[in-house]
């Protein structure tokens, strides 16, 4: 399988590089140029384009002839970095890849997600802060994850919970909607998140769905897991 991983040298995206080169995948990386010195361990094993995320162009080079792509959304600045990403990858990834797109537990694909008062008013701290300081445009996450949801490629969102470094505990479990029991812990490895990414490239169940996940050892997960 050949998979290009957009957002390769965040620490998401390099866990993910790690887990699809484990897994003997041929790896295409993208990322900002400045950034290509953090994908140094990987330098002989993938194929780096350095660029932005969002250049529509580089996305085209970047996703030929991939069986699979892995897109980490980032509301990055004033400029739809996020939809722009998104539309690129959906618009020139071949017509059978499967997209997988992360972001975090704000984005609801059917609005049937119950948020507590706290997150509603962090959220909302953090995109007034993110627009003062023309830092994050949260809202153009939420508009890249409309734009998938209402896609025909074969997407899936995984909608992360609150994440903390530490070794892999497995696959995550996951609910179809925030405010589950078993989501409740709210805690995710990162690197776990990146394993259930990868994994999502081959799991048909996960086709137009939109996991939210939370790690396989926190409490809610093992009173909650079947």
């Amino acid at each position: 399988m050949k998979v290009c991983i957009v957002g390769a040298s965040g620490k998401l995206g390099r866990y993910m590089v790690q887990q699809a080169l484990d897994r003997g995948y041929e790896v295409v990386g993208v990322c900002r140029e400045r950034s290509v010195p953090k994908l140094e361990a990987f330098k002989d094993r993938i194929t780096i384009f350095p660029g932005a995320t969002n250049d529509r162009e580089l996305i085209n080079e970047a996703v030929q002839g991939c069986d699979g792509v892995l897109t980490v959304l980032v509301p990055w600045g004033i400029q739809q970095y996020a939809s722009g990403t998104a539309n690129a990858v959906m618009d020139f990834s071949p017509p059978d890849a499967r997209l997988i797109f992360s972001c975090g537990w704000h984005i609801s694909k059917d609005g049937q997600d119950v948020y507590s008062k706290t997150f509603n008013w962090m959220l909302g701290v953090a995109g007034w802060l993110g627009k003062l300081f023309r830092a994050v445009e949260i809202d153009d996450q939420v508009e890249a994850c409309r734009l998938i949801f209402d896609s025909d490629t074969k997407w899936t969102v995984v909608r992360g919970s609150d994440l903390e470094e530490g070794e892999s505990q497995g696959l995550p479990v996951w609910s179809h909607h925030i405010g589950d029991p078993i989501l409740e812990s709210n805690k995710t490895r990162r690197v776990d998140f990146a394993l259930f990414m990868v994994a999502a490239l081959e799991d048909d169940k996960l086709i137009h769905e939109a996991p939210a996940i939370v790690g396989c050892m926190t409490p809610s997960a093992l009173a909650h897991s079947s």
